[in-house]
This record gives structure tokens, C-alpha cells and sequence, in this order.
């Protein structure tokens, strides 16, 4: 895992401690291990954090504690004001005992990390010690921050897109006539690994012929026919950073239908592309690619969004979609060090279809390319 220094974590912490007047709490619960590991470098599959103004408190089980501190013997690495609370029973019970030795009273919570059930037991434990301690739900308010890469992150991501050319030069020497859709995502996942990638990203898709139709295809038996469209879609995780990469291929000469709708997809791509830059809305990317689709007679066959972004997780904000009234929230003006998909696509059931996908990185004056395999229709 590439860890982020300790000024880096200190950075983060101030970020986040700016947002809590707003958000009308003293202190904040995190649970989502990609965010407790975002906070504090802390690796461990289990842990939470309690983040207030002057303390940064991470609860681990015995499995981790020696660990968590070893973390702190590392003055380059270590988290600024961080302290162990060692869990002897449950987690969510030593938390109840930390909150009710801090003068905390409004405490924020992960809502979309924390079921329900879990905040019952909290609410009546602290209900139960007469702690005077209100809890408030939260939303996305790491995950905000998080959109805005640093230096070594943007590296570790840049490094691991680059690996992605030569993942999809193997691809493309596996895709062949009699060729099953399975055995393609297995080589490729195998060459995710001989790269150097710790593991895939998500669960690699190839769907050829009328099955490219299905956006989230999972490969079966079926084998590639000649004048099949072949989506390719993966990615890979290197020292914790996601990348991902699509591309549609042809199983020899693409017919007159394939390559009207490729280079509609492709049109598309690249007008989304060519509007990225500070301060445009991710709407008007998403709005640029489904314009090129539409004049193309394809608007309906676009069915997802434009983008994600890409970092711990390989869907993270910002979101890159069309404008609704219930996604209104989800618009955001795009910032310098913003990392995230573009990845049109259109989908005819029953015929097949095309997604064209590269990883982006917004710059101070407009866009630098991540990914960099050809986007020419491959005929193989």
C-alpha cells in the first residue's frame, strides 16, 4: 500500500476538521475502511476512527494494535495526533466508552457505512451511560475530500494506468475465433497480475456479440464468431490506487452497423474529453458525450453515466452523469487533481454494443491522459 506522509494525513485532517461548523458536529466516527485508511495510513481490514480538533483516536482489535503503533515508529508515515484505543470487547462498545470520555457532544457518522442496526445499539448504549452525546448523520463528506488527489496518489495512479497497455496488448493477442469469452477474462486477469498489479479492480468483463449489449456482462462459455464486437473492460489495484480501461474490438472485418456505432462512441469520448478543465461541470462533460450520441440516433442507447472516479475505490466521486433532479447533488465543478473515468457507451440488444473507457486526470489548465492504448476500432 502506498502510504501518504505524515504532512499529507495532516492536510486531510484539517480538510476534514473545516467542514465540521458546517456540518454542526465536533467530532466524526469513521468506519468505511478506505476513508479510516485515507486518515491514518492504518492497513488492517478492521478499525474505526474517532476524529475530533485535537486527537485522531483509532480503535483495532488485538489483531492490529501492535501493528497501529509500529506504524507510528515511522516519523515519515506517521499520523499527526494519532491515538490507539485498543478494543476489548466490541467495537462499537469501545467506542461508546471513548465518546464518554471526551467532551464531545455532536458526533457525526458515516450514514451510508453504518446500518441501521448498529446505530440502534449505539443510540441506546449511549442512551444507556446518560452520555450526553447526539448522534448526526453524514454523507459523503471524506469522499468529497478525497476527490482531489495529492501528488503521490496521482503517481501511484498514473503508474498503474500505464501498466494497463500492456494487459490490453495481451488481450488483444487472446481474442480469436473459437476463443470463449471465460478464457479471455482469465488470461487477462492473469496478465493484471504478471504486470504487477496486487489484484483486479473489479470483476473483469468481456462480452462479445450480443452479449457487449449487456453493460455488465459476465463472461461465460460462449466463443467469439467472426464479425463479433468484443467489449474488454478491467482493471487493476497497485499499492491500494484503482485504474480502468475498456475497449471494443472486432473478431475481423467490423460490418457497416459496427464501425457507425464505434465511431459514434468514439466521437463521443472524445468531446466529453476535450471539455475537461477547472471549473466546468461534470454535467457538461456527461452532457458534451450524450450530445454526440444523440445527433448519432444512439441517445437511448447510452444507458449509464459518462464517468467515475478512480482512487481507493474504483467507483468513487466525482460521478460524471447526466443532469436530474435527484443527481443535483451529484454535480460538481471539476478541480485540478480530480482523477476519473470517460467512458461512453451505446447498447443495442439482441445486435451488441460499444464502451470506449480511459482514466483521466483534471490539470491546473485543462487534462492529461492516463490510459494510452489506441482507441481505433482493432480488427483481430
Amino acid at each position: 500500500m502506498h502510504l501518504a506522509n505524515s504532512r499529507e494525513l495532516k492536510e486531510r485532517h484539517l480538510k476534514l476538521l473545516s467542514r465540521f461548523k458546517d456540518l454542526g458536529i465536533d467530532a466524526l466516527i469513521v468506519t468505511h475502511n478506505p476513508n479510516v485508511f485515507y486518515l491514518s495510513n492504518h492497513v488492517g481490514s478492521s478499525g474505526y476512527l474517532l476524529v475530533t480538533a485535537s486527537a485522531v483516536y483509532l480503535l483495532v482489535d488485538n489483531r492490529y494494535a501492535e501493528s497501529a503503533k509500529r506504524m507510528q515508529e515511522d516519523s515519515s508515515t506517521a499520523c499527526p495526533l494519532l491515538q490507539v484505543w485498543q478494543v476489548s470487547s466490541s467495537y462499537d462498545e469501545t467506542l461508546v466508552e471513548g465518546l464518554a470520555s471526551l467532551e464531545v457532544s455532536k458526533v457525526g457518522f458515516e450514514s451510508k457505512h453504518l446500518d441501521v442496526s448498529r446505530f440502534e445499539f449505539l443510540k441506546k448504549k449511549l442512551i444507556d451511560n446518560q452520555s450526553n452525546v447526539e448522534l448526526q448523520m453524514t454523507a459523503d463528506v471524506i469522499a468529497e475530500i478525497r476527490m482531489i488527489k495529492d501528488a503521490g496518489e496521482v503517481e501511484r495512479i498514473r503508474e498503474s494506468a500505464s501498466m494497463l497497455t500492456e494487459v490490453a496488448e495481451s488481450a488483444f493477442r487472446a481474442v480469436r475465433p473459437g476463443v470463449s469469452e471465460l478464457k479471455v477474462a482469465r488470461l487477462i486477469n492473469e496478465s493484471l497480475s504478471r504486470v504487477g498489479f496486487d489484484r483486479v479492480a473489479f470483476d473483469t468483463i468481456v462480452a462479445s456479440g450480443p452479449n457487449s449489449a449487456l453493460p455488465h456482462h459476465h463472461p461465460g462459455q460462449r466463443c467469439f464468431k467472426v464479425g463479433d464486437l468484443v467489449v474488454l473492460d478491467f482493471g487493476g489495484v497497485l499499492d491500494g490506487y484503482c485504474c480502468d480501461l475498456t475497449r471494443t474490438v472486432s473478431v475481423g472485418q467490423p460490418g457497416p452497423e459496427a464501425q457507425r456505432v464505434y465511431s459514434a462512441v468514439h466521437e463521443a469520448q472524445q468531446a466529453a474529453i476535450h471539455m475537461v478543465r477547472p471549473n466546468v461541470s461534470t454535467v457538461d462533460v456527461d452532457g458534451a458525450a450524450r450530445l454526440v450520441l444523440q445527433s448519432n440516433g444512439l441517445g437511448e442507447a447510452f444507458s449509464h453515466g459518462t464517468g467515475h472516479g478512480l482512487g481507493l475505490e474504483v467507483h468513487e466521486l466525482p460521478r460524471v452523469t447526466k443532469a436530474r433532479s435527484d443527481a443535483k447533488k451529484l454535480e460538481v465543478l471539476l478541480k485540478p487533481g480530480m482523477v476519473f473515468t470517460i467512458e461512453p457507451g451505446a447498447y443495442i440488444p439482441g445486435w451488441g454494443g460499444v464502451r470506449i473507457e480511459d482514466d483521466i486526470l483534471v490539470t491546473n489548465d485543462g487534462y492529461s491522459m492516463l490510459t494510452s492504448v489506441a482507441r481505433d476500432l482493432v480488427n483481430l
